[in-house]
Protein backbone atom coordinates (compact mmCIF):
# COMPACT_ATOMS: atom_id res chain seq x y z
CA UNK A 1 0.00 0.00 0.00
CA UNK A 2 2.85 2.54 0.80
CA UNK A 3 4.01 2.63 -2.96
CA UNK A 4 0.33 3.27 -3.82
CA UNK A 5 -0.24 5.95 -0.60
CA UNK A 6 0.42 9.35 -2.45
CA UNK A 7 -0.56 8.71 -6.09
CA UNK A 8 -3.17 6.75 -7.76
CA UNK A 9 -2.77 3.61 -10.15
CA UNK A 10 -3.73 5.10 -13.29
CA UNK A 11 -5.51 2.63 -16.04
CA UNK A 12 -5.57 2.65 -19.72
CA UNK A 13 -8.78 1.38 -21.13
CA UNK A 14 -10.90 1.54 -24.20
CA UNK A 15 -14.12 3.49 -23.60
CA UNK A 16 -16.48 1.13 -24.93
CA UNK A 17 -19.44 -0.56 -22.35
CA UNK A 18 -16.93 -3.68 -22.54
CA UNK A 19 -13.65 -2.31 -21.93
CA UNK A 20 -15.47 -0.40 -18.96
CA UNK A 21 -16.79 -3.62 -17.37
CA UNK A 22 -13.80 -5.34 -17.79
CA UNK A 23 -11.81 -2.21 -16.53
CA UNK A 24 -14.22 -2.24 -13.11
CA UNK A 25 -13.67 -5.82 -12.71
CA UNK A 26 -9.90 -5.96 -12.48
CA UNK A 27 -9.84 -2.53 -10.40
CA UNK A 28 -12.25 -4.84 -7.71
CA UNK A 29 -9.64 -7.32 -7.93
CA UNK A 30 -6.78 -4.67 -7.00
CA UNK A 31 -8.98 -3.17 -4.10
CA UNK A 32 -9.11 -6.53 -2.82
CA UNK A 33 -5.52 -7.12 -2.32
CA UNK A 34 -4.71 -3.31 -1.75
CA UNK A 35 -8.13 -1.88 0.02
CA UNK A 36 -8.19 1.87 0.06
CA UNK A 37 -6.60 1.92 -3.23
CA UNK A 38 -6.90 5.21 -5.65
CA UNK A 39 -7.62 3.86 -8.82
CA UNK A 40 -7.96 6.28 -12.02
CA UNK A 41 -9.26 5.27 -15.07
CA UNK A 42 -8.63 6.72 -18.33
CA UNK A 43 -10.52 5.79 -21.52
CA UNK A 44 -9.40 5.99 -24.51
CA UNK A 45 -11.55 6.10 -28.15
CA UNK A 46 -9.07 4.43 -30.46
CA UNK A 47 -8.93 4.93 -34.22
CA UNK A 48 -10.03 1.29 -34.65
CA UNK A 49 -13.20 1.83 -31.95
CA UNK A 50 -14.41 5.24 -34.50
CA UNK A 51 -13.75 3.18 -38.09
CA UNK A 52 -16.79 1.47 -39.28
CA UNK A 53 -15.09 -0.35 -41.79
CA UNK A 54 -13.11 -3.10 -42.86
CA UNK A 55 -9.92 -3.05 -40.07
CA UNK A 56 -7.69 -4.69 -42.75
CA UNK A 57 -7.37 -1.15 -44.10
CA UNK A 58 -7.01 0.55 -41.02
CA UNK A 59 -4.19 -1.40 -40.29
CA UNK A 60 -5.77 -4.42 -38.19
CA UNK A 61 -7.39 -4.91 -34.96
CA UNK A 62 -3.70 -3.87 -33.51
CA UNK A 63 -4.90 -0.56 -33.68
CA UNK A 64 -7.41 -1.35 -30.47
CA UNK A 65 -4.08 -1.43 -28.71
CA UNK A 66 -1.90 0.91 -30.36
CA UNK A 67 -3.15 4.30 -28.85
CA UNK A 68 -3.45 3.16 -25.30
CA UNK A 69 0.55 1.29 -25.44
CA UNK A 70 1.71 4.77 -26.59
CA UNK A 71 -0.13 6.20 -23.30
CA UNK A 72 1.54 3.76 -21.58
CA UNK A 73 5.23 3.94 -22.77
CA UNK A 74 5.04 7.80 -22.18
CA UNK A 75 4.01 7.74 -18.99
CA UNK A 76 0.16 8.99 -18.97
CA UNK A 77 -0.34 5.95 -17.42
CA UNK A 78 0.32 3.05 -14.97
CA UNK A 79 -1.52 0.17 -16.51
CA UNK A 80 -3.41 -0.97 -19.11
CA UNK A 81 -6.66 -4.15 -19.69
CA UNK A 82 -6.27 -5.53 -23.32
CA UNK A 83 -8.30 -8.67 -24.64
CA UNK A 84 -5.89 -10.62 -25.63
CA UNK A 85 -6.82 -11.72 -28.82
CA UNK A 86 -7.04 -7.91 -29.88
CA UNK A 87 -2.94 -7.89 -29.41
CA UNK A 88 -0.99 -8.57 -32.25
CA UNK A 89 0.97 -12.06 -32.50
CA UNK A 90 3.14 -11.56 -35.47
CA UNK A 91 5.30 -8.26 -34.09
CA UNK A 92 7.30 -7.77 -31.21
CA UNK A 93 5.81 -6.53 -27.66
CA UNK A 94 6.28 -2.66 -28.10
CA UNK A 95 9.44 -1.62 -25.93
CA UNK A 96 9.76 -1.57 -22.41
CA UNK A 97 5.90 -2.59 -21.81
CA UNK A 98 5.38 -6.16 -20.30
CA UNK A 99 2.36 -8.41 -19.60
CA UNK A 100 2.30 -8.61 -15.88
CA UNK A 101 -0.76 -10.62 -15.39
CA UNK A 102 -3.80 -12.53 -17.54
CA UNK A 103 -6.75 -13.08 -15.25
CA UNK A 104 -8.38 -16.51 -15.18
CA UNK A 105 -9.86 -17.05 -18.40
CA UNK A 106 -13.41 -16.48 -19.45
CA UNK A 107 -15.35 -18.83 -21.19
CA UNK A 108 -13.94 -19.17 -25.21
CA UNK A 109 -17.02 -20.78 -26.82
CA UNK A 110 -18.49 -18.31 -29.70
CA UNK A 111 -22.53 -18.15 -29.82
CA UNK A 112 -25.36 -17.87 -32.13
CA UNK A 113 -27.92 -14.66 -31.56
CA UNK A 114 -31.40 -14.27 -33.66
CA UNK A 115 -33.26 -11.26 -33.93
CA UNK A 116 -36.07 -10.58 -31.30
CA UNK A 117 -39.25 -13.20 -32.46
CA UNK A 118 -36.99 -15.25 -34.52
CA UNK A 119 -37.96 -19.19 -34.40
CA UNK A 120 -34.35 -20.17 -35.31
CA UNK A 121 -32.54 -22.20 -32.88
CA UNK A 122 -29.37 -23.46 -34.65
CA UNK A 123 -27.27 -22.37 -37.74
CA UNK A 124 -29.45 -25.51 -39.33
CA UNK A 125 -32.24 -23.77 -38.85
CA UNK A 126 -31.38 -20.53 -41.34
CA UNK A 127 -32.74 -20.86 -44.77
CA UNK A 128 -30.39 -20.80 -47.48
CA UNK A 129 -28.76 -17.69 -48.21
CA UNK A 130 -29.40 -16.30 -45.06
CA UNK A 131 -27.80 -13.66 -43.51
CA UNK A 132 -25.25 -13.94 -40.62
CA UNK A 133 -22.87 -11.13 -39.25
CA UNK A 134 -19.90 -11.06 -37.51
CA UNK A 135 -16.66 -9.46 -37.14
CA UNK A 136 -14.41 -11.70 -36.97
CA UNK A 137 -12.66 -13.22 -40.28
CA UNK A 138 -12.44 -16.78 -37.99
CA UNK A 139 -15.72 -16.93 -37.31
CA UNK A 140 -16.69 -16.33 -41.20
CA UNK A 141 -14.76 -18.95 -42.18
CA UNK A 142 -15.86 -21.70 -39.68
CA UNK A 143 -19.29 -21.10 -40.31
CA UNK A 144 -18.83 -21.52 -44.36
CA UNK A 145 -17.24 -24.45 -44.20
CA UNK A 146 -20.46 -25.80 -42.60
CA UNK A 147 -22.76 -23.71 -44.68
CA UNK A 148 -21.52 -22.26 -47.65
CA UNK A 149 -24.84 -21.24 -48.42
CA UNK A 150 -25.22 -18.57 -46.17
CA UNK A 151 -24.00 -15.10 -46.57
CA UNK A 152 -21.86 -14.02 -43.62
CA UNK A 153 -21.67 -10.55 -43.39
CA UNK A 154 -19.54 -7.87 -41.77
CA UNK A 155 -20.79 -5.94 -38.94
CA UNK A 156 -18.80 -3.54 -36.65
CA UNK A 157 -19.47 -1.52 -33.31
CA UNK A 158 -19.48 -2.10 -29.37
CA UNK A 159 -21.56 -5.48 -28.88
CA UNK A 160 -24.22 -4.04 -27.40
CA UNK A 161 -24.88 -1.84 -30.46
CA UNK A 162 -24.66 -4.79 -32.75
CA UNK A 163 -27.74 -6.47 -30.46
CA UNK A 164 -30.05 -3.59 -30.91
CA UNK A 165 -28.73 -3.89 -34.74
CA UNK A 166 -29.46 -7.35 -34.97
CA UNK A 167 -33.18 -6.36 -33.49
CA UNK A 168 -33.39 -3.25 -35.85
CA UNK A 169 -33.35 -1.02 -33.73
CA UNK A 170 -30.30 0.53 -34.81
CA UNK A 171 -28.63 1.23 -38.34
CA UNK A 172 -30.23 -0.75 -41.52
CA UNK A 173 -28.56 -4.31 -40.84
CA UNK A 174 -30.60 -6.72 -42.00
CA UNK A 175 -29.44 -9.95 -40.89
CA UNK A 176 -31.13 -13.56 -39.43
CA UNK A 177 -28.27 -14.29 -37.24
CA UNK A 178 -25.38 -13.09 -35.63
CA UNK A 179 -22.45 -14.74 -33.88
CA UNK A 180 -20.60 -13.29 -30.58
CA UNK A 181 -17.98 -14.32 -28.07
CA UNK A 182 -20.17 -15.45 -25.13
CA UNK A 183 -17.28 -13.70 -22.68
CA UNK A 184 -18.24 -10.34 -23.98
CA UNK A 185 -21.99 -10.84 -23.79
CA UNK A 186 -21.57 -12.16 -20.04
CA UNK A 187 -19.85 -9.30 -19.22
CA UNK A 188 -22.76 -7.04 -20.47
CA UNK A 189 -25.59 -8.88 -19.11
CA UNK A 190 -26.68 -9.87 -22.09
CA UNK A 191 -26.25 -13.67 -21.86
CA UNK A 192 -30.09 -14.39 -22.06
CA UNK A 193 -29.92 -13.56 -25.93
CA UNK A 194 -27.94 -16.66 -26.66
CA UNK A 195 -30.01 -19.02 -28.54
CA UNK A 196 -27.17 -21.66 -29.39
CA UNK A 197 -23.33 -22.39 -27.70
CA UNK A 198 -21.02 -23.62 -30.39
CA UNK A 199 -18.66 -26.59 -28.95
CA UNK A 200 -14.96 -25.82 -29.57
CA UNK A 201 -14.98 -28.01 -32.16
CA UNK A 202 -17.37 -26.93 -34.17
CA UNK A 203 -16.12 -23.18 -33.93
CA UNK A 204 -12.65 -22.90 -32.45
CA UNK A 205 -11.75 -19.72 -30.79
CA UNK A 206 -9.38 -16.93 -31.72
CA UNK A 207 -5.93 -17.24 -29.97
CA UNK A 208 -6.37 -15.50 -26.71
CA UNK A 209 -9.91 -15.74 -26.59
CA UNK A 210 -11.30 -15.11 -23.45
CA UNK A 211 -8.14 -13.79 -21.46
CA UNK A 212 -7.51 -10.56 -20.22
CA UNK A 213 -4.17 -9.41 -20.23
CA UNK A 214 -2.71 -6.46 -17.56
CA UNK A 215 0.13 -4.67 -18.90
CA UNK A 216 2.91 -2.50 -17.70
CA UNK A 217 6.05 -0.88 -18.13
CA UNK A 218 8.69 -3.77 -17.44
CA UNK A 219 10.61 -1.11 -14.60
CA UNK A 220 7.78 -0.29 -13.32
CA UNK A 221 8.39 -2.56 -9.67
CA UNK A 222 5.65 -1.49 -7.60
CA UNK A 223 3.30 -1.95 -11.02
CA UNK A 224 4.42 -4.77 -11.72
CA UNK A 225 5.14 -6.58 -8.13
CA UNK A 226 0.66 -5.59 -7.82
CA UNK A 227 -0.10 -7.51 -10.85
CA UNK A 228 1.60 -10.13 -10.85
CA UNK A 229 -0.36 -11.00 -7.82
CA UNK A 230 -3.45 -11.43 -10.11
CA UNK A 231 -1.59 -13.72 -12.52
CA UNK A 232 -3.04 -17.13 -13.27
CA UNK A 233 -0.29 -19.13 -14.50
CA UNK A 234 -2.38 -21.81 -16.09
CA UNK A 235 -4.21 -19.52 -18.17
CA UNK A 236 -0.35 -17.08 -18.95
CA UNK A 237 1.03 -20.79 -20.04
CA UNK A 238 -1.99 -21.66 -22.11
CA UNK A 239 -2.11 -18.37 -23.98
CA UNK A 240 1.63 -18.16 -24.28
CA UNK A 241 1.43 -21.79 -26.90
CA UNK A 242 -1.02 -20.08 -28.47
CA UNK A 243 0.98 -17.06 -29.52
CA UNK A 244 3.78 -18.68 -30.32
CA UNK A 245 2.24 -20.58 -32.60
CA UNK A 246 0.22 -17.61 -34.08
CA UNK A 247 3.61 -15.91 -34.09
CA UNK A 248 5.48 -18.51 -35.98
CA UNK A 249 2.61 -18.75 -38.58
CA UNK A 250 3.55 -14.94 -39.34
CA UNK A 251 -0.56 -14.37 -40.23
CA UNK A 252 -2.06 -11.01 -40.89
CA UNK A 253 -5.11 -9.32 -39.71
CA UNK A 254 -7.33 -10.76 -42.59
CA UNK A 255 -5.72 -14.28 -41.95
CA UNK A 256 -8.31 -16.65 -40.60
CA UNK A 257 -6.32 -18.37 -37.63
CA UNK A 258 -7.53 -20.09 -34.79
CA UNK A 259 -5.99 -21.78 -31.53
CA UNK A 260 -6.64 -23.00 -28.44
CA UNK A 261 -4.94 -24.21 -25.87
CA UNK A 262 -6.22 -26.20 -22.90
CA UNK A 263 -4.58 -28.47 -19.59
CA UNK A 264 -5.54 -31.70 -19.18
CA UNK A 265 -6.22 -33.49 -15.92
CA UNK A 266 -2.98 -34.61 -15.57
CA UNK A 267 -1.61 -31.61 -16.34
CA UNK A 268 -0.29 -32.67 -19.98
CA UNK A 269 -1.00 -29.34 -22.43
CA UNK A 270 -2.96 -29.87 -25.84
CA UNK A 271 -3.23 -27.50 -28.60
CA UNK A 272 -5.10 -27.21 -31.56
CA UNK A 273 -4.44 -24.92 -34.19
CA UNK A 274 -6.39 -24.37 -37.92
CA UNK A 275 -5.55 -22.15 -40.28
CA UNK A 276 -8.75 -21.10 -43.24
CA UNK A 277 -8.91 -19.36 -46.49
CA UNK A 278 -11.67 -16.58 -46.40
CA UNK A 279 -14.66 -18.76 -47.66
CA UNK A 280 -13.59 -21.75 -45.17
CA UNK A 281 -13.76 -23.86 -48.01
CA UNK A 282 -9.26 -24.88 -47.73
CA UNK A 283 -8.12 -25.94 -44.40
CA UNK A 284 -5.27 -27.02 -42.36
CA UNK A 285 -5.47 -28.63 -38.73
CA UNK A 286 -3.19 -29.75 -36.12
CA UNK A 287 -3.43 -31.06 -32.70
CA UNK A 288 -0.46 -31.62 -30.60
CA UNK A 289 -0.36 -32.99 -26.87
CA UNK A 290 3.19 -31.46 -24.72
CA UNK A 291 5.52 -34.09 -24.57
CA UNK A 292 7.78 -34.57 -21.59
CA UNK A 293 8.93 -31.17 -21.31
CA UNK A 294 4.97 -29.84 -21.58
CA UNK A 295 6.92 -26.23 -23.00
CA UNK A 296 3.71 -24.23 -24.16
CA UNK A 297 6.78 -22.52 -26.66
CA UNK A 298 7.85 -25.21 -27.39
CA UNK A 299 4.25 -26.59 -27.84
CA UNK A 300 3.31 -23.63 -30.17
CA UNK A 301 6.23 -23.86 -32.28
CA UNK A 302 5.32 -27.44 -32.79
CA UNK A 303 1.79 -26.70 -33.93
CA UNK A 304 2.85 -23.66 -36.07
CA UNK A 305 5.37 -26.05 -37.86
CA UNK A 306 2.95 -29.28 -38.40
CA UNK A 307 0.37 -26.36 -40.05
CA UNK A 308 3.15 -24.84 -42.47
CA UNK A 309 4.28 -28.09 -43.63
CA UNK A 310 0.28 -28.90 -44.17
CA UNK A 311 0.46 -25.64 -46.70
CA UNK A 312 -0.64 -23.08 -44.14
CA UNK A 313 1.52 -20.76 -45.74
CA UNK A 314 -0.50 -21.12 -48.93
CA UNK A 315 -3.36 -20.28 -47.68
CA UNK A 316 -2.07 -16.79 -45.80
CA UNK A 317 -0.70 -15.59 -48.87
CA UNK A 318 -3.40 -16.10 -51.06
CA UNK A 319 -5.95 -14.01 -48.45
CA UNK A 320 -5.60 -10.48 -49.46
CA UNK A 321 -4.01 -7.83 -46.82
Amino acid sequence: MTDFADRPLRIGTRSSPMALAQTEQVSRLLRELVPGLAIEVKPTTTEADLWQGDLAQLGGKGLFVKDIDAQLQRGDIDMAIHCLKDVPGDVPMPQGLVFAAMLPRADVRDVLLVPEGSGAKTLADLPPGAAVATTAVRRKAQILKVRPDLNVIRVRGAVGTRVEKLDGKKGDLRAEAMVLARAGLERLRLEGRIRHEFSVHEILPAVGAGVLALECRRDDGPVVALLERLNDRKTQTEATAERVMLHGLRGHCNSPIAGYCTTEADGQLSLRGMVFSRDGSKFVHAHVWGEDSNDPGTLGARVSAELLRQGARDIIEGIPH
